[in-house]
């Protein structure tokens, strides 16, 4: 039934989004945290049973905000102090013409940093997981429903983690080889 070599994790496969839900609520519940659910599409209250707090969005206001002090500052080091101009009695220091250069440069670090904040916090790009060496893990894209708990879980051991499973009725509930 299982085997003893050393394993990514164990996976448990659910019919509908609700089962799902419920599994991986009970499964933070119990004190696993090295866990991960997959769905064919997004489920919204996934997050919050499993305990996980999106941090997205704090990176995309320190982006922004240091978008907009460094876009403000660079165009006051450069008219002020490197190359100033004095043109028609106009003050070095005129703040309403740094506005717009200062929001668009708000603007482009602030999406620059959500799009790397995505990629970094989801850990991509990955062109290999062990979890696809599960065959029925293709289902995950159709119309299957899957929460794994890694082996590096501190609360993890084989045996009791399996028979934990078990008791969340599962479909099937399988190995993730490495």
């Amino acid at each position: 039934m299982k085997s003893r070599t050393p394993i990514y994790g164990l996976i448990a496969e659910f019919d509908n989004p609700t089962d799902l839900v419920a599994a991986a609520r009970r499964v933070h519940d119990y004190g696993y945290r090295n866990i991960d659910a997959y769905s064919p599409f997004p489920i919204h209250e996934l997050d919050e049973a499993m305990g996980i707090h999106n941090r997205l969005p704090l990176l995309v206001l320190c982006g922004g905000l240091a978008g907009c002090v460094g876009g403000y500052l660079l165009q006051y080091w450069t008219t002020v102090i490197d190359y100033p101009i004095h043109i028609g009695g106009r003050p070095l220091h005129s703040w309403p013409s740094f506005i717009p250069v200062t929001f668009e440069t708000t603007v482009l670090v602030a999406a620059l940093t959500a799009v790397l904040g995505m990629l970094a916090l989801n850990g991509l790009p990955m062109p290999y997981h062990p979890i696809f060496n599960v065959p029925r893990f293709a289902l995950a894209s159709r119309d299957r429903f899957f929460v794994c708990i890694e082996a590096t879980d501190p609360q993890f051991e084989r045996d009791a983690t399996w028979r934990f499973l078990e008791t969340l009725k599962p479909r099937s509930i399988s190995e993730v080889p490495h």
